[in-house]
């Protein structure tokens, strides 16, 4: 037992250690990372956005950065699959913890969220986002396009999300509208991934239909992206409903016909040539999930992006 930690989340001594705690036990941080508020020194910041208040449908994704986190723990020990190490011994990550949010006055929420984003994203390190539904990834968008300028946005999901927004609305479906409207994003080189509704716009965006992407392998779906996108800042967000709902039931407006998580697990494990400058998973809400389905599947879409930036900065360190 020497050589063994419990409460990982506390006890570390060291950002790039690795946990040891049993994955049914110990204080679950995302993937047992060090719970501070501390940017000294830090490579990449998980934290949540605990808000629901913007849905359309079912509520319940104020509850998904508690899911994500505890489906994570079963990612904190082994080298991570498929990159085969271990993310951490070079990577300093913490969990951030959630945003506080006023849940009594949602039209402070916007703010509350861009401001506190804007304090990791200018401390240099790589932001990863727990949802909340989609509505969060719009002041997410605008604290990353302050520092970075208009983005690629790498959108995968079920819905558009470009539906009319009058600059007030606090809306989960409009937030690729409002953000193409501003110039936060460059809709020349954004695309869509999984999309199986329909929306009055598509503001020029490139759309990879859940018909098409059926039709496409792995490979060919991930040189897509990585061609329209041509190596712009990208920032990439990922609504669990992209999924077709047999791999992630858990969500607040299912759409059949979508990918399985297999697939696009081996679609993002080929983004590495991207350049991501920050990403979110969001729409898990677990009271709809069945025996943790739909957090797995989105603590393991947040575990390749942070194997994605692992990778991207060990190129760049032997470059």
């Amino acid at each position: 037992m020497a050589n063994k930690s419990i409460d990982h989340a506390f006890t570390a001594t060291s950002l790039t250690s690795a946990a040891t705690d049993p994955t049914f036990a110990g204080a679950l941080s995302f993937m047992r990372r060090r719970f501070t508020k501390d940017l000294t020194g830090v490579d990449a910041v998980v934290w949540g956005i605990p808000f629901d208040a913007a849905t359309s449908n079912r509520p319940g994704t104020r509850f998904g950065p508690q899911a994500i986190r505890r489906a994570s723990a079963i990612f904190d020990n082994d080298p991570q699959y498929p990159f085969d190490r271990d993310l951490f011994a070079e990577m300093a990550v913490i969990d951030y913890g959630d945003c506080l949010l006023n849940y009594g006055n949602h039209q402070e929420t916007p703010a509350a969220i861009e401001q506190q984003a804007k304090t990791i994203v200018e401390s240099g390190a790589f932001m990863l986002t727990l949802g909340g539904d989609h509505y969060v990834t719009w002041p997410i968008l605008k604290a990353h396009a302050a520092k970075h300028g208009p983005l690629a946005l790498v959108q995968f999901d079920a819905h558009q999300d470009t539906w009319f927004d009058d600059n007030r609305r606090i809306d989960h479906g409009s937030f690729v509208a409002r953000s193409a409207r501003d110039g936060i994003i460059d809709p020349d080189r954004s695309i869509q991934i999984g999309i199986r509704t329909h929306a009055p716009e598509d503001f020029g965006i490139h759309i990879l239909y859940g018909h098409q992407i059926e039709d496409m392998n792995a490979t060919d779906i991930a040189a897509t992206i990585i061609s329209h996108t041509r190596g712009a800042p990208a920032y990439l967000t990922f609504d669990i409903d992209c999924l077709d709902p047999a791999y992630a039931p858990g969500t607040g407006t299912p759409v059949s016909g979508g990918p399985s998580s297999a697939k696009i697990l081996s679609v993002l494990q080929r983004l590495h040539q991207l350049d991501i400058r920050g990403a979110d998973v969001v729409e898990v809400s677990p009271p709809y999930d069945h025996a943790d389905i739909t957090a797995i599947a989105g603590a393991t879409v947040a575990m390749y992006m942070l194997g994605l930036h692992a990778e991207r900065r060990a190129a760049a360190s032997h470059g």
